[in-house]
């Protein structure tokens, strides 16, 4: 739809009019030497050009509007997880939804495909886990602003990561399609294995394995604890009618590094999986946790969500300190003890704890200094700390941006975007000066102006090493974050790898490697990642990696690769479940270097535990969503009901506007009638 619009009052055409009218008056009212038909026309020609010239000077615009009509959108969304493939016919459930999205397309429905994994081109029924409310929070989410018109669940109904969907608050009808096998399988089943991630070496630790029993009562049930193929310890019960049994051992810690224990259940008569009758129980050996103590002024929200950080980290323990409150011992108060401190609002004006922040700030321990409304900002300089602040009372509300040019720590890609989404902390009012070579983390943000003022940094002096918080209400941080996206996962990683780097001595060493997590999955690679440094500590690339990995049997294989700007990580696939253990080389200034390493890899199995698939989750989530429950054999039905649902299509109006003064149209239509009239003139003799 095409109109002009004006910007000035209709009163401007007519004045325009009349200015036509009448400069073509005055120029055909002479004597001509044509018919009077003629000076008829050519006064219309000079009229119309002299007026169309005039409304030009005005300023018309050509609005053009259009429509664009969205159809509904269906979204199948498939649970792709390895429960489907042990159970139905995986090739046959991707061909009746084909016949079903071709039908659905001939009555106008858009349809498209999604899984649990978020990719629709490979759907094998591999996945390892399933998590349908977070496929489904997600769903919604992409689609959110289109036309959705709904979301067909094609799953069994189990699930073994997140929410149950079924306390999802959808506005969107889920129709669901049950697949897979309800029936009660007989089954003993691995259920559960408890036990401590981190023992001290020389102590026996406690192993706990929950066996459930299914359909299969009175049976000789025997759990058995092995390392290396050797038998550690073994335990029999008769189930009786009990549909669990707990089976307590008492494991002596070996050697140091990472051990791995197979917990395995003798299978029964009558069994039919029995895949899910072993597991494997991974246990650190150290010979002590790092000592992280927590010194406040005074109890604060802030304490408990770094708290919550440190102990979530089974190689910290965490000591808490709060002066005429919560004491600690007074042996661990003493510089040496500790691996790092956190400093709540200390110094503190009343000098609870300034005296022993002093202390260890002396001995060169590592400090995270957290700084608060009841931090005395004049002491900081005379505690020992390279800072000063203006003495204000007035605070700042000011939110976080990640320093864009700070790598050290390694962030995943999407803790920024968390990050910015956090509330504002309150900061002391006005500038504070600071060494240069402090490393911003965090930039403070007011309003929508990054300024360059740091809000998490961190200073290195004689080999200590320091961080300064400059604002409180990181409990607020972590709360909003757990809102939004019911995990903590950003505020997790932000102040975990913070922690790590404070309380980890620095690596001199001119070559490094080390697996970039301690702990893989079984449905990802290894990734080892080797470093290499010049006299000035500066990265050097272009050194010939030689790794040789050993598994738990002694197998060695051996890797090489060549690192590179942006190629310092060697990746490796198709490695079964297990601790392997690594060496690394490479020759530097004509000297051989080594580096050592371990790490697990685990195999998920999360799937292969439960087989019975949970119709009932399926038909209770239809209704509560307002969708419907089909089995497979029934998908005509839901292809019918579907097509029969009136459903709108929604507008999208799009608006564009045009000067008509630089429409090509404009100027080819004067130009015709300029031509015009001068051809006819030229033709009578006028010229």
């Amino acid at each position: 739809m095409q109109r002009i619009i004006f910007e000035y009052s209709p009163f401007y055409f007519l004045l325009c009019l009349a200015l036509g009218v009448g400069y073509a008056f005055l120029l055909y009212t002479a004597k001509y030497t044509w018919s009077k038909s003629i000076n008829r026309l050519l006064f219309s020609l000079r009229t119309i050009l002299a007026t169309v010239l005039l409304l030009l000077l005005l300023g018309p615009i050509l609005k053009q509007t259009e429509n664009m009509f969205e159809k509904p959108s269906l979204v199948f969304l498939i649970d792709n997880s390895r429960s489907i493939k042990e159970t139905a016919d995986s090739s046959k459930i991707i061909s009746t939804l084909r016949q079903a999205d071709a039908s659905l397309k001939k009555n106008d429905r858009s349809v498209e495909w999604s899984s649990l994994t978020g990719t629709s081109d490979s759907i094998y029924f591999t996945g390892t886990s399933s998590d349908l409310a977070s496929a489904l929070r997600e769903t919604v989410n992409r689609y959110e602003g289109k036309n959705l018109a709904g979301i067909v669940l094609v799953s069994d109904g189990i699930y073994n990561n997140g929410l149950s969907p079924l306390y999802l608050p959808l506005r969107i009808p889920v129709y669901t399609i049950g697949i897979g096998d309800t029936t009660r399988r007989a089954d003993v089943v691995l259920k559960n294995v408890d036990y401590n991630r981190i023992v001290y070496q020389g102590n026996k630790f406690p192993l706990r394995a929950e066996v459930s029993i299914t359909g299969l009562p009175n049976q000789e049930i025997t759990v058995t604890v092995l390392q290396q193929g050797k038998v550690l310890q073994q335990q029999k019960k008769n189930s009786g009618v009990k549909p669990l049994l707990d089976f307590d051992f008492q494991v002596e810690a070996g050697i140091q590094g990472i051990q791995r224990l197979e917990i395995r259940v003798e299978s029964v008569a009558g069994e039919t999986n029995f895949k899910n009758n072993r597991a494997s129980a991974f246990v650190e050996v150290v010979e002590g946790r790092k000592k992280i103590l927590m010194l406040a002024r005074s109890p604060h929200p802030d304490i408990k969500a770094l708290r919550t950080v440190v102990e979530k980290n089974p190689n910290y323990e965490f000591i808490l300190h709060i002066p005429g409150v919560e004491e600690a011992d007074h042996a661990l108060l003493q510089p040496g003890k500790i691996d790092l401190l956190i400093a709540h609002q200390s110094p503190d004006a009343e000098g609870k704890t300034t005296a022993l922040l002093t202390s260890f700030l002396k001995a060169k321990t590592s400090v995270l200094l957290v700084i608060g409304q009841k931090t005395s900002l004049r002491s900081i300089p005379a505690a020992g700390l390279s800072l000063s602040f203006d003495v204000s009372t007035q605070r700042d509300e000011v939110q976080a941006v990640l320093n864009p040019n700070f790598h050290d720590l390694g962030f995943s890609d999407d803790l920024n975007t968390n990050i910015s989404r956090y509330p504002p902390v309150q900061v002391p009012f006005g500038k504070f000066s600071f060494p240069v070579t402090a490393k911003t983390i965090l930039q403070q943000r007011i309003g929508s102006v990054i300024t360059d003022r740091p809000l998490l940094f961190t200073l290195e002096d004689d080999q200590q090493k320091i961080a300064v918080m400059a604002g409180e209400g990181l409990w607020k941080w972590r709360l909003s974050e757990f809102q939004e996206t019911e995990k903590t996962s950003s505020f997790d990683e932000l102040f975990s790898k913070l922690l790590q780097y404070l309380s980890t001595q620095d690596d001199r060493r001119k070559f490094r490697s080390f697996p970039i997590q301690q702990e893989f999955t079984s449905d990802g690679p290894v990734a080892i990642e080797s470093q290499v440094y010049n006299d000035l500590f500066e990265p050097v690339y272009g050194n010939t990696i030689d790794l040789e990995l050993r598994d738990e049997q002694g197998k060695i294989t051996n890797y090489q690769y060549v690192t590179g700007v942006g190629n310092t990580r060697y990746r490796i696939g198709g490695l079964k479940e297990g601790v392997y253990r690594f060496r690394a080389s490479t020759e530097l200034n004509g000297k051989k270097e080594e580096a050592r390493g371990e790490f697990l890899l685990t195999e998920q199995n999360q799937e292969e535990q439960n087989l019975t698939a949970d119709f009932g989750l399926l038909r209770q989530l239809a209704e509560n969503t307002g969708g419907k429950f089909y089995k497979l054999s029934d998908v005509n039905k839901l292809t019918s009901d579907l097509s029969a649902t009136e459903v709108k299509s929604i507008i999208h109006s799009e608006e564009s506007f045009h000067p008509l003064i630089n429409l090509k149209l404009v100027f080819f239509l004067l130009l015709a009638l300029i031509s015009l009239e001068w051809f006819l003139r030229k033709f009578l003799g006028a010229y």
